[in-house]
């Protein structure tokens, strides 16, 4: 297993990887600019690609592997949809690249296993390109790739990241089969996204969301939703004196929030949030390697559009996609990593929430993380 370089994202977020390199990392920038009110953002920050002589910077999907206990066994075939806007051109050859570095079998047009659509769900026209999206798409698949390489991928492209277009996309990856859908992008709630709430509520499928990246805020929209699994992020380090052999605490900028609207499911019984409280479950979300070609080849990148189509993927590795709900976190909650360190409070002092659960991660439930990080599938 190759060692993944990572030095610290200068500005952004410092990444707690073991032994990193000497030099700074260029400055993090977002994938994904705020695009004002009434639109989707995609949560992924990024530094420019760097050529390191040990390998992509960041993360792989063997270190994932490990620090998830994920089975060395092939999974079932289970169709992932990806919700996204815009298209990426470059797609299948980019995710081809990752596959290939980490030893995942081929995930093509030809062998079936990929598939690209517009919102409607026809290969062609498809929308135009957008870097940004582009770069939120190649994480996606190849999160999904890590947590599930026998997973078939379906990518569903909008023609903006408006809330009926991305709502669009989440039905017609529905109606072409995927039995999981992962969302990497988010707003703040309110009454305009909410009026497409149903359209993340589909019987017999799993719907997945990232939570956020602007830390302990207003909860972020669909993750929000009652339907939808949202999901938080983490910072992973080696840690090579513990039996796991991994070090983890919650990402400084994941997102966590109790909703203004949503009332508090039944399954929820945290005490200080009145309603829905964000997020049900966490993975990492910091340093992750991913190939792009626009973006000059190997990077790294941070978000919650990371752990999100993970753990999309350990859904449909599970063999329980469709049938597996956010309530089930909670019923399985003693079969995760419960994360005690750290906090989303980007001061790293937890005042924003006055050392709350809802943004200082701690023993049990807390909002930051959720039940915990995935070990093995047995939670799912």
């Amino acid at each position: 297993m190759n060692r993944r370089g990572i030095g610290v994202l200068a500005a952004v977020v410092s990444v707690a990887l073991s032994a990193p390199p000497a030099n700074a990392a260029p400055a993090a920038r977002a994938a994904c600019p705020d695009p004002g009110p009434g639109l989707l953002r995609c949560l992924t920050t990024y530094a420019p690609a760097r050529a390191l002589a040990d390998g992509p910077a960041g993360w792989g999907a063997d270190d994932l592997a490990s620090a998830y206990r994920l089975p060395s066994t092939a999974g079932p075939e289970t169709v992932v949809g990806i919700s996204i806007a815009y298209d990426a051109p470059n797609l299948e050859a980019d995710l081809a690249t990752y596959r290939a570095q980490y030893g995942l079998p081929p995930c093509t047009t030809a062998n079936g296993c990929f598939r690209k659509v517009n919102q409607q769900g026809a290969p062609a026209p498809l929308p135009a390109a957008s870097f940004g999206w582009a770069l939120e798409s190649t994480l996606d698949v190849s999160m999904v790739s890590a947590a599930c390489p026998s997973c078939r991928i379906l990518v569903v492209e909008g023609n903006s990241p408006g809330f009926a277009d991305l709502a669009e996309t989440e039905d017609t990856a529905v109606r072409l089969g995927a039995k999981v859908v992962s969302n990497s992008y988010g707003a703040r709630e309110g009454g305009a996204p909410l009026a497409y709430a149903s359209h993340y509520l589909h019987p017999g499928v799993t719907v997945v969301a990232s939570s956020g990246d602007a830390g302990f805020t207003a909860a972020s929209y669909p993750a929000v939703l009652p339907s939808t699994v949202a999901v938080g992020g983490t910072t992973l380090a080696r840690d090579p004196d513990s039996a796991r052999g991994w070090a983890e605490s919650a990402w400084e900028y994941g997102g966590s929030g109790c909703s203004a609207y949503i009332a508090k499911p039944a399954w929820q019984k945290d005490s200080h949030c009145g309603k829905r409280t964000v997020a049900d479950i966490a993975a990492a979300a910091d340093g992750l390697a991913v190939y792009n070609t626009d973006a000059g080849g190997w990077l790294p990148v941070n978000g919650t559009s990371a752990s999100a189509p993970f753990v999309a993927g350990l859904y449909g590795r599970s063999g329980h996609a469709g049938a597996a709900q956010p309530a089930d976190l909670y019923a399985h909650a003693g079969q995760f990593v419960d994360i005690t360190t750290g906090t989303n409070d980007p001061t790293g002092t937890g005042k924003k929430c006055g050392g709350d659960y809802l943004c200082v991660a701690g023993p049990g439930y807390d909002a930051p993380t959720g039940a915990g990080t995935p070990n093995g599938l047995a939670g799912f």
